[in-house]
C-alpha cells in the first residue's frame, strides 16, 4: 500500500514537472524572441529550493556590431533568468520585465513586456498551450514509431442487455460506429466516450461469421440513447450497453511472485499453473483470481502442477479494500501469456510516416477534450468527471507500471488537457491575455486596470471553484 502510494506520487511529480516545464519554456522561448527578458523561469509556486541564474540578457551596441550586457543607470548589470524549481509543484511561471511590476530603467524599456505590441504579448500568451499540444504531437510520434498494438474489438454480449436487444452476438467484431470504421478495441471505446450525455442512436456495424458458409455476414445494430450517462460519474459506455472485450480462455498459470506475500509464503513459485481451489477444478485465470478475490481473509486449499508433478499448498488472501469491499489478494501476478495472432492489431509507420497519425491523434484528442467541457457546461456530461491530482497520481502510477507506451499515452492526454484549459476565456489564464489583447487590437487601447483588476479576481473565484470541486470529486472516488 505505501508502495502504490510513492509509487503514484512520483509518477505525478514526474509528469507535472514535463508538463509544466514544456508550458513555461513555450512562454519562455517565445519571450526572448520577441526580445522580452524573463526576470524568473519557475516551475511550482512558493519558496524555491533548487536555483540557477542564467547569463544576462545582452543588447546591441549602439556604435558598433559588437553586444554588450544592459546596463542599469547604477552601472550594475542587469540579472541575468532566474530558473527555480519551488515547493508546490502544482504549477509553475514566468516572470517578465514590465513597468506594471516594478520601476524599469528607461535604456531597458525595449525589454519590458507591456512595450510590445499587441500581437507579440498575444503570441508569448499563446505559446505555452502551443508548446502543450506539440510535446502531445512529438509523443503520439514517439508511440506510433515505436508501433501500435491493439486487440481485435470482438464482441462478449451479456444476456438481457440493450446489446443483446439490438441483436448484437457474442463473437460479434466491430467493423464500425455511426459509420466511422473502428479497427480495433480502443478506437471502439473512444468512439462510445464521443456520444456520452447525447441523444438518438448508436449504430454499430459488425461482422459475424457464418459457421455453414464460413464467412463473415455485415449487419448493424441499432441502439437507442437518451442523454446518455448525463448523471454518472466514471461513465463505462460499454458495460452499460452490456458489452466487453471477447477474451480467450487465459490459462491459471503464475507469473511474478510478490516477496514476502501470501502465495510466497505459502510456497508457490512463478509458473505454478493452478489446477484446484477447494477441490473447485481451475480451468482458467479469471476463475482463480474470482476464487482468491471472494474469500479474503479465509484460508484456502490450492493444488499447483509443477513440472508435470502436483503439489497441495494452504495459503491465506490478504484482505484488501476495494470500493469499499473486501477482497483477497495473494501477490501472484499472470504469467506470459501470448493472445492468439489473429486478434492483435498490429499498425507500424517509419519515422517520417509516424507524423501525420500523431497530428491527427492530437487533433482528435483535442476535439474530445473540447466537446467534453463544453457537454458538461451544458448539463449533458456530469461535473462528477472532473479529476483532480488525487485521481490523476493515481492514474500515473497506474499507466508508468502497466509500460511506456501507456505511460508516453496518458502524458499526451494530460498534456492536450492543460492546453485546452489554459486556452478558456478566463482572466488569469492564457485564454484570458488573449481575450485581453484581442478587445485591445480592436479598440485601439489596453483594456482599464480596474477592469483587469476585477477580471482576475473573478478567474481566481472560478479557478480555485473548479479546483475544490475537482478535489472533491477525488475525495468521492476514495
Amino acid at each position: 500500500m505505501v508502495l502504490d502510494i510513492l509509487q503514484n506520487v512520483a509518477a505525478l511529480l514526474v509528469t507535472l514537472a514535463v508538463l509544466i516545464a514544456v508550458h513555461e519554456y513555450g512562454h519562455f522561448q517565445v519571450a526572448k524572441w520577441c526580445g522580452v527578458h524573463v526576470e524568473r523561469f519557475s516551475i511550482g509556486f512558493g519558496k524555491a529550493f533548487l536555483r540557477r541564474e542564467g547569463a544576462p540578457p545582452v543588447m546591441p551596441a549602439e556604435q558598433s556590431g559588437t553586444h554588450v550586457p544592459i546596463r542599469q543607470p547604477a552601472n550594475e548589470p542587469l540579472r541575468g533568468t532566474e530558473f527555480c524549481v519551488a515547493m508546490i509543484p502544482l504549477g509553475g511561471y514566468v516572470k517578465f520585465l514590465d513597468e506594471r511590476d516594478s520601476f524599469v530603467a528607461e535604456e531597458h524599456l525595449s525589454f519590458a513586456f507591456n512595450r510590445k505590441p499587441v500581437w507579440q504579448r498575444a503570441l508569448i500568451a499563446a505559446a505555452g498551450p502551443l508548446a502543450n499540444f506539440l510535446l502531445a504531437i512529438v509523443v503520439y510520434w514517439l508511440v506510433f514509431a515505436m508501433g501500435v498494438r491493439d486487440l481485435s474489438p470482438v464482441l462478449e454480449v451479456k444476456e438481457s442487455t440493450l446489446a443483446e436487444q439490438s441483436g448484437l452476438r457474442t463473437g460479434d467484431e466491430v467493423t464500425s460506429l455511426d459509420g466511422a470504421p473502428i479497427t480495433d478495441w480502443t478506437s471502439f471505446n473512444l468512439g462510445l466516450l464521443d456520444r456520452l450525455g447525447e441523444s438518438g442512436h448508436l449504430m454499430i456495424g459488425v461482422a459475424r461469421s457464418e459457421v455453414t458458409t464460413n464467412q463473415a455476414r455485415q449487419q448493424v445494430a441499432r441502439i437507442p440513447i437518451q442523454t446518455w450517462l448525463a448523471d454518472e460519474a466514471d461513465p463505462n459506455p460499454a458495460q452499460s450497453l452490456g458489452v466487453g472485450l471477447l477474451l480467450p480462455t487465459i490459462p491459471a498459470v503464475l507469473g511474478d511472485i510478490s516477496e514476502g506475500g501470501p502465495a510466497a509464503r505459502a510456497g508457490h513459485e512463478s509458473e505454478d499453473r493452478i489446477v484446484e481451489v477447494d477441490g473447485v477444478p481451475i480451468a482458467a485465470w479469471a476463475e482463480f483470481v474470482s476464487a482468491i478475490r471472494a474469500h479474503p481473509g479465509e484460508q484456502l486449499w490450492i493444488r499447483v502442477e509443477r513440472e508435470g508433478e502436483r503439489s497441495d499448498h494452504w495459503v491465506t488472501p490478504e484482505s484488501v479494500e476495494e470500493s469499499g469491499e473486501p477482497i483477497g489478494k495473494i501477490g501472484a501476478a499472470l504469467g506470459v501469456y501470448d493472445f492468439p495472432a489473429e486478434r492483435i492489431r498490429t499498425r507500424e509507420y517509419s519515422l517520417i510516416g509516424a507524423i501525420i497519425p500523431a497530428a491527427q491523434k492530437t487533433w482528435d484528442m483535442t476535439r474530445f477534450t473540447v466537446e467534453s467541457l463544453v457537454k458538461m457546461i451544458q448539463g449533458l456530461l456530469s461535473p462528477r468527471n472532473l479529476s483532480g491530482p488525487i485521481t490523476i497520481a493515481k492514474i500515473a502510477g497506474q499507466t508508468a507500471a502497466s509500460g511506456l507506451e501507456t505511460y508516453l499515452g496518458f502524458i499526451a492526454l494530460i498534456s492536450i488537457s492543460l492546453a485546452v484549459l489554459n486556452l478558456l476565456p478566463v482572466p488569469m489564464l492564457d485564454g484570458g491575455h488573449l481575450l485581453y489583447y484581442a478587445v485591445e487590437a480592436l479598440i485601439g487601447r489596453p483594456i482599464p486596470e480596474r477592469i483587469q483588476y476585477l477580471g482576475l479576481q473573478v478567474g481566481l473565484v472560478f479557478l480555485v471553484g473548479i479546483m475544490l470541486l475537482a478535489f472533491y470529486n477525488d475525495l468521492l472516488r476514495l
